[in-house]
């Protein structure tokens, strides 16, 4: 088997790589926990400058990066280099905050000397997606090595130029031999890597069926897993909203990386007194979108990843618009075939079209029409998915109800959603469990450990349990 890294603008093949052997999977095994032994027994201190200078390295490779990814899975170009510019900044994060993150906690205990311990769990198995290649994978890597941990990363099947970087730039940020690799292998062996007894657990970004089968393995075995899977994020717009941050947002917020976002906006909850104004706005603006070759730094929709997750998306759409959901702009490719997907904008949805019910990767807006709040929550809530939300209004009230009310991981108010170091990122129902990111995500693949050392000449133990 090999892997193949394919221009998505224009079909082209880039590069190919021989997938690892079992012999491959087992050295690196072996590898990665023998470097977990040595990695979490290395000041923490030394474990912090490695994952700053990884930092200092994505900053100053940052074209290169961008292109690579640009070329790889096919966002545009800018977006590719602000993503690398985004991991430095986490690697930085972690960098100067991740030692206290994890230092011990003590707790006041007049017979003892307590304390709460976060220790390294081992060797964490992190299966990726293709849309974010860098992202992903280093909101995982930067928090992991400096707690301690080793990691293997089997990254999309369509991005292996980008995964075998990633694993490069951890050497050579000084990490040990062992302690970051890349396995390039098919989904279909993710399952003996994670139920390897050298494997302590395991954190995925991608589809809900993926997950539930790491999820299931991981059960099997008794791991630890952390999922981010799958959203269709509400975009909710009040009569108090600034309309016009509101539409430029919502545009940005469907479109973003192409529109191949967990957690870009794809229901747009119109209240009906500004639903008119907002989606001749919207349209128009989605129109007016700068469509071509990703490399170009003026393009602002590139095409999708691939001809298959095009050929999914416009099936999705087809369908939707046979159940009776009218097509406002777009829905069709130009140049069937091909990787390129308009901008499309979707209303007057059905509840059992896909548009309704499923998760549209790629540029498709799906508005709504809703009589008052009340309303907007519940089709905000009408999803099996619960990533985040967006909300824009003015109005205090609104905005609290909002923020209680919508189930969801993250809910941003007047802004678009983004995730970001300092804050926990994952969500809730069918978009998964666990946190990545903040403290939170950092203590996820630790052993939070009790420690109490009675002090010489204390009272016995009381209460026992």
């Amino acid at each position: 088997m090999t892997f193949t890294s394919i221009n998505p603008a224009t079909g082209s093949t880039l590069a190919e790589f021989p997938a690892h052997t079992a012999a491959d999977i087992e050295a690196k095994l072996a590898l990665a926990s023998d470097a977990a032994r040595l990695w979490r027994r290395t000041p923490v201190a030394t474990r912090a400058a490695v994952v700053a200078r990884l930092a200092e390295l994505l900053d100053a490779e940052t074209d290169r990066l961008g292109r690579m990814m640009t070329l790889e899975m096919g966002k545009p170009l800018r977006a590719a280099m602000e993503e690398a510019a985004k991991c430095a900044a986490a690697c930085r994060y972690y960098a100067e905050h991740g030692p206290a993150f994890i230092a011990d906690r003590p707790v006041q205990d007049t017979e003892h000397r307590s304390y709460v311990a976060y220790e390294p769990i081992g060797v964490v198995l992190a299966v990726m997606p293709w849309n974010f290649p860098f992202w992903q994978a280093i909101r995982f890597i930067a928090p992991a090595l400096v707690a301690g941990n080793a990691g293997l990363l089997k990254h999309a099947s369509n991005v292996p130029q980008c995964a075998l970087e990633l694993e490069s730039l951890v050497t050579r940020a000084g990490a040990p031999a062992g302690v970051f690799q890349t396995l390039l292998i098919p989904g279909d062996a993710v399952a003996a890597v994670l139920s390897d007894p050298r494997v302590a657990a395991a954190t995925l970004t991608g589809s809900e069926g993926a997950g539930s089968k790491v999820a299931a393995v991981a059960g099997k075995h008794l791991k630890k897993t952390v999922l981010e899977l799958g959203g269709s994020d509400p975009f909710l717009v009040l009569p108090s909203a600034d309309l016009a941050r509101a539409v430029e947002t919502a545009v940005k917020a469907r479109t973003i990386n192409n529109g191949q976002s967990c957690i870009a906006a794809k229901r747009f909850i119109i209240h009906a007194d500004v639903y008119d104004v907002f989606t001749e706005r919207f349209v128009a603006t989605m129109q007016r979108l700068v469509v071509g070759d990703p490399i170009d730094m003026r393009t602002e929709l590139g095409p999708l990843a691939s001809v298959a997750l095009a050929d999914e998306l416009e099936a999705q759409v087809a369908k939707s618009v046979s159940m009776g959901a009218r097509l406002l702009c777009g829905g069709t490719r130009s140049a069937p075939g091909t990787a390129w997907f308009p901008a499309t904008v979707l209303t007057d949805i059905p509840e059992s079209a896909p548009a309704f019910t499923d998760e549209l990767f790629g540029p498709v807006a799906c508005l709504f029409r809703v009589p008052d709040l009340d309303a907007a929550i519940r089709v905000a809530n009408a999803t099996r998915f619960g990533l985040a939300a967006s909300v824009w209004t003015t109005v205090a009230d609104e905005q609290e109800r909002c923020a209680r009310e919508i189930d969801a991981g993250s809910v941003f108010v007047n802004d678009m959603v983004v995730s970001d170091p300092r804050f926990p990122f994952g969500g809730v129902k069918s978009s998964g469990y666990g946190r990545e990111l903040s403290d939170l995500g950092m203590r996820e693949f630790t052993n939070v450990k009790t420690v109490r050392i009675r002090v010489s000449g204390s009272a016995s133990a009381g209460h026992t349990e």
